[in-house]
C-alpha cells in the first residue's frame, strides 16, 4: 500500500540508532537551575518571587501577561538565588530565576490524581493547561491552551497528533510513544473533548514500527482515533505537510491549520496535556535527546527545566575529543549554542553535539540555477528568487512572492551544491517583512 505523503522534501542521514533503543533516564536532580521567564512565543511573563524566597518544586515563579502568554513554574525545591539575565539558547540573552537546590525534591501540595478528571467542563481543563504553563513541546512553544481555543467562525473537525519526529537525530518522541502510550493517549482524548472532535489521527513515520504496533495496540476502542504510518521523508512533522499528507488538505497561504478545519498538537504536548488535567502538574521537566557523534554516551534523557546542558551532558558521559559545535534540537531546524552553559527550555528536544568535520561550513559559491531547491521545497516556493530578493533589499517584492510562507525546514540548503546559505537569507528577509508590517500599521 503506498504510504500518503506531501511533496518535495529530502532524505537527510537520520542518526536516529545513536538513541532510539535507549530507555528515558532519570537526570539526578541538579543542584541549581536557571529558569527563563521567556520559553514560550508570545508575551513574556511578571516575575512573582524575589531573591531569598524559599520555592518548592511545581510552584508557580512567574505570571503571564496577557492572552498569548504562560507562567513559569520551579522545576526543583530550594532557595531564589535571584533574577538575572543569562545566556539564552532562543533569545541570545534573557532574565532567568536562579534556583539553589536544597536536594529534598519538594513538591507543591496542589499535585494529586483526580479520578474524574475527563468529565470536567472543557473551560476548567484549558484554565488546568493554562496554569500548568504548557506550550508546544514539538519546538513550536506555542501557548497551548491558545492552541486548544479556536476564535469563533472555525469550525474544528480533526485533531492531530505529530509522532513524527522527523528531526534527524531525535529520538525523545519516539521513546515517549513506547514508555508512555496511555497517558500520550489521554492527553489526545483531552484535546479532542477540548475541541469538541470526534476524529483524531495520529501520524507517525513508518521508520517507528515499535510505537506505530503500540500505539494501534493502546487507542482505546470507540476513541476515533486512527493511527497513521506515514513515509520517512523530512519535513514530514511539519504542521502544513502532516495535514497534507494525513488529510489531503492545503492551510492556504498566510493561514493556519484552524483555516482549514485542524488542530496539530505533539505527542509529548499531548502526555503534559494529561499530566496538567489529571494532577495539575506543572510543565517543570521535559525528555531531551543527548545526541551525536560528539558525545560519549547518548541518551534520552527526563531533565528539569532550567538546568544547564553541561550537567546534562556529564550525565552522558561528557565530550568526545572532536566535539567541535552545541545545536539546540536537531541539524535541520536546531540553533546553534555558544556555550554548555545554556538551560534546557519546555522546547528542548535534543542536544545534538556534532565533531569537526561535521560542524564545517563550506563556503557559498554561485548558484548553478540547477532548480533543485525549488523540487525539494515543502511550501512550493522559489528559494533563490527569495534570496537574491532579500540580498538585493527587495523586500516587499520577496512579500509578494510568499516568503512568509517559508518554515525554515532547512532543505533547500541541505540539497543546494552550491552551499548557498538560502535559510539564513529567508529567515533575515521574513525579520524584515515583519518589521515593514509593524510600520504600516
Amino acid at each position: 500500500m503506498k504510504l500518503r505523503t506531501f511533496a518535495g522534501g529530502v532524505h537527510p542521514f537520520d542518526g536516529k540508532k545513536f538513541t532510539e533503543k535507549k530507555p528515558i533516564e532519570k537526570l539526578p536532580l541538579p543542584k541549581q537551575v536557571s529558569i527563563p521567564l521567556q520559553q514560550h512565543i508570545g508575551a513574556p511573563t511578571v516575575p512573582l518571587v524575589e531573591k531569598g524566597s524559599e520555592v518548592a518544586a511545581g510552584q508557580k515563579l512567574a505570571e503571564a501577561n496577557g492572552y498569548i502568554s504562560v507562567p513559569v513554574h520551579a522545576s526543583i525545591s530550594g532557595k531564589v538565588k535571584g533574577i538575572e539575565e543569562i545566556d539564552h539558547p532562543v533569545a541570545g540573552r534573557g532574565k532567568a530565576v536562579i534556583i539553589e537546590g536544597d536536594g529534598n525534591e519538594k513538591w507543591i501540595d496542589s499535585i494529586q490524581f483526580d479520578e474524574k478528571y475527563f468529565d470536567l467542563p472543557v473551560n476548567d481543563m484549558r484554565t488546568r493547561i493554562k496554569e500548568a504553563g504548557l506550550a508546544g513541546m514539538g519546538g513550536a512553544t506555542f501557548p497551548t491552551h491558545v492552541k486548544l481555543t479556536p476564535p469563533s467562525g472555525k469550525a474544528i473537525d480533526t485533531a492531530i497528533l505529530n509522532g513524527v519526529e522527523c528531526e534527524p537525530y531525535l529520538t525523545s518522541d519516539h521513546r515517549l510513544m513506547l514508555e508512555h502510550p496511555e497517558e500520550i493517549l489521554n492527553g489526545f482524548r483531552i484535546i479532542m473533548k477540548i475541541l469538541g472532535v470526534k476524529r483524531g489521527i495520529i501520524g507517525i513515520e513508518s521508520n517507528k514500527k515499535d510505537a506505530i504496533s503500540l500505539m494501534k495496540k493502546s487507542v482505546p476502542k470507540g476513541a476515533g482515533i486512527e493511527v497513521v504510518s506515514l513515509p520517512v521523508k523530512y519535513p514530514q512533522g511539519a504542521e502544513k505537510q502532516l495535514i497534507k499528507a494525513t488529510l489531503n488538505r492545503e492551510v492556504p497561504s498566510g493561514g493556519l491549520p484552524m483555516d482549514i478545519g485542524v488542530v496539530v498538537q505533539n505527542v509529548g504536548t499531548a502526555r503534559a496535556v494529561f499530566e496538567a488535567v489529571a494532577y495539575q502538574r506543572p510543565l517543570t521537566q521535559r525528555v531531551v535527546t543527548v545526541t551525536g557523534p560528539g558525545i560519549k554516551e547518548p541518551k534520552n534523557v527526563l531533565v528539569p527545566v532550567g538546568t544547564a546542558f553541561q550537567n546534562v551532558i556529564d550525565f552522558c558521559g561528557g565530550l568526545t575529543d572532536k566535539a567541535s559545535k552545541i545545536v539546540m534540537g536537531g541539524p535541520m531546524m536546531g540553533i546553534t549554542q555558544p556555550s554548555l552553559a545554556v538551560p534546557v527550555l519546555k522546547g528542548t528536544s535534543g542536544i545534538l553535539i556534532l565533531e569537526d568535520k561535521q560542524a564545517h561550513l563550506e563556503a557559498e559559491e554561485p548558484c548553478i540555477n540547477c532548480g533543485r531547491c525549488v523540487a525539494v521545497c515543502p511550501s512550493n516556493l522559489l528559494p533563490t528568487t527569495l534570496q537574491r530578493l532579500v540580498i538585493n533589499d527587495r523586500i516587499e517584492l520577496a512579500e509578494r512572492f510568499h516568503i512568509m510562507d517559508c518554515i525554515e525546514c532547512g532543505s533547500c540548503s541541505y540539497i543546494c551544491p552550491a552551499n548557498r546559505y538560502l535559510v539564513q537569507s529567508i529567515r533575515h528577509g521574513k525579520q524584515q517583512v515583519i518589521q515593514l508590517r509593524k510600520k504600516a500599521g
